[in-house]
């Protein structure tokens, strides 16, 4: 048990020390991390109805009005309507977010890289199966 709640601890602080670096370095860019995680999506997996962003980025739905409504203004999201049923609105990416994800994403996956490569490839490849073995044996209880 004393291991089990050690790791706890350890990986806790791990992702969070990421977790940090990662953010402070997105909201230099203007955004905070809940915009750049909706941004990022749209631009990616492209346009998403409302209702299911916030369960791909694990925010409260509730949030997602408002971030969508703050990129918006900034003009780096559209809404737009389904055609098929006047009740799901899209998130959509526009071309002013597409160039700032294309201008800012590949010097943030860098940041990453540089945070996470204190790691091997081989034990980030070991760390990538150990964590998705216990996340998904905790899926299953």
């Amino acid at each position: 048990m004393e291991s089990s709640l050690k790791l706890f601890i350890v990986l806790s602080r791990a992702y969070r020390s990421v977790n940090e670096s990662v953010n402070m370095h997105i909201q230099q860019s203007g955004l905070n991390p809940t915009e750049f995680a909706v941004m990022e999506l749209l631009y990616h997996k492209g346009k998403q109805p409302l209702q299911q962003i916030g369960g791909k980025i694990l925010l409260a739905s509730g949030s997602i009005t408002y971030v969508v409504d703050k990129l918006e203004q900034k003009s780096f999201v559209k809404r737009t309507g389904s055609p098929v049923d006047r009740r799901v609105i899209y998130a959509e990416i526009t071309q002013k977010g597409r160039d700032y994800i294309e201008d800012f994403f590949p010097e943030h996956a860098k940041r990453i890289h540089n945070l996470i490569s204190t790691l091997d490839e081989d034990e980030q490849k070991q760390a990538i199966d150990l964590l998705k073995k216990l996340g998904l044996s905790i899926k299953k209880m």
